[in-house]
């Protein structure tokens, strides 16, 4: 059975009766458990009285912050990256870290991500002694670079050399942070996206990422429909299952951006579908109702998806909240239906 954390029922209260009724019983458990919790001297209430009071942040925080975490992707639970390393949160790696780790919480990412910043922007300093009288956003590009590549590819860089030779950054970077956009010797869309991202910051200017390639029928099923979802997991593998004209990608596409935003809601846990497009001959095969908003007939459409250790029910709830067409209550059978009906009426039912 899945767990919840306190966090999410946080989030979603409403002061609705049902969720005051389950505080009060959560109260009464916890008070005889320990009965002094929730008194004003607990560390916990110390803490939570204190939000919104941030500590002071060096000028450079904000934008390197932004940019690592547009670009590194926040897990909770640990695991291992592109270099067989284990990994956790954003981008955290080192021996406290294994894939025996238990999952943190999103705060606990944020406090990794702020430290982890200070690391880099420290070692940047050390290298290039002047960078600190730098602007803000241009001390930030190279944080951001340095927390990508380390600080020993930082120390051995042409980029560094030049720097310390008395060269301008303003020519320097722009000439050089491109360069650092291969991974085992073969060059990557997203580092070079990164990197252009990253010079853009440095010199001020607002260069936009090279648009993606357009999700169509016959796209790879490498393709990213959504920054996390691909056409591989629309199709569940299969190419039987491919979309077979553009609007059906429109929609899929529709379907997922929300999708995305449930992510976010609840920790950036992997997204795991379960069922999307499916032809009439599968549709068949598998005992679909005639009707099936998955057969994606004009203007239909419709995924069924979880939350890796999230409570289906808690996910089920937020959708009900925020999807304004057709949801189908299937958390008891471990999943949640979003659909989209020919002209897009809200419906409900359970399954």
């Amino acid at each position: 059975m899945s767990s919840i954390r306190p966090s999410d029922l946080f989030r979603y209260y409403k002061a609705l009766p049902h969720q005051m009724a389950g505080i009060v019983e959560l109260e009464e458990q916890l008070l005889k458990r320990v009965p002094d919790l929730f008194n004003r001297d607990q560390e916990w209430f110390k803490t939570w009285s204190q939000a919104g009071k941030q500590p002071d942040r060096p000028s450079w925080f904000e934008p390197a912050r932004k940019i690592v975490a547009k670009f590194e992707s926040c897990r909770l639970t640990p695991y291992l990256c592109a270099a067989g390393v284990p990994t956790q949160g954003y981008g955290r790696t080192g021996k406290d870290i294994s894939l025996a780790s238990p999952p943190i919480s999103q705060a606990q990412a944020d406090q990794w991500l702020a430290e982890d910043l200070q690391r880099f922007a420290d070692g940047i300093h050390r290298l290039l002694p002047g960078s600190p009288l730098w602007g803000a956003n241009q001390q930030a590009a190279l944080i951001s670079w340095a927390f990508n590549v380390g600080l020993g590819a930082v120390e051995s860089s042409t980029l560094r050399k030049r720097l310390l030779a008395g060269e301008p950054g303003i020519i320097v970077v722009p000439q050089e942070l491109p360069k650092w956009d291969k991974a085992s010797g073969a060059a990557l869309v997203g580092l070079a996206r990164r990197r252009a991202a990253e010079v853009a910051l440095f010199i001020g200017a607002a260069i936009p990422p090279p648009p993606p390639p357009r999700f169509t029928p016959s796209s790879p099923l490498s393709i990213l429909v959504t920054p996390h979802i691909s056409y591989r997991e629309l199709c569940l593998g299969e190419d039987r299952r491919r979309f077979v004209n553009q609007a059906q990608c429109d929609i899929a596409t529709e379907l997922c951006t929300f999708i995305e935003k449930a992510r976010a809601q609840f920790g950036n846990q992997p997204i795991i579908i379960t069922s999307a497009h499916r032809p009439k001959a599968v549709n068949d095969a598998v005992g679909g109702a005639v009707d099936s908003e998955h057969l994606f007939k004009p203007g239909c459409g419709a995924v069924d998806w979880y939350i890796k250790d999230v409570s289906v029910k808690l996910v089920q709830d937020w959708c009900d909240l925020n999807w304004p067409f057709s949801l189908g209550y299937g958390a008891h059978r471990g999943f949640v239906h979003q659909g989209i009906r020919a002209g897009r009426p809200r419906v409900r039912w359970v399954y």
